[in-house]
């Protein structure tokens, strides 16, 4: 019988003769993404790009110009993370510790733009 060890470390997904896979969610050996998936989220990637440049040359309201804006940086911010950084497919451990990262910068950032009174005209 071989040791998983040496399957996972050849990188080929199959598991040893004799031992059980691990639970869904939890094995580095899942499905990453092909070179495929990753040129057609690079060209969503453009293509958000692409709307935020038009979006700045169009005569909106500020206020939708700001939170246009920072939709079309969530969304690419998301795509990035989950696709390129491979939290969509390791663990959901570190997807949770890097949500809590992400809402803690939040919440500092909106208390620092509230001391500073940004939010008032």
């Amino acid at each position: 019988m071989s040791d998983p060890s040496e399957t996972i470390a050849r990188g080929s997904g199959e598991m040893a003769a004799g031992t059980t896979p691990p639970p869904a969610g939890r094995s580095h050996v899942a499905r990453h993404p092909s070179p495929k998936e990753y040129i057609r989220i690079a060209l969503i990637l453009a293509f958000v790009t692409a709307l935020e440049v038009a979006i700045y040359y169009i005569d909106v309201p500020r206020g939708v110009l700001i939170a246009s804006l920072f939709a079309f940086a969530l969304i690419k911010f998301v795509l990035v993370v989950m696709w390129f950084m491979h939290l969509r497919f390791d663990a959901r451990t570190y997807s949770r510790f890097f949500t809590m990262g992400l809402a803690g910068a939040i919440t500092l950032f909106l208390i620092v733009l509230m001391t500073y009174r940004v939010f008032q005209g």
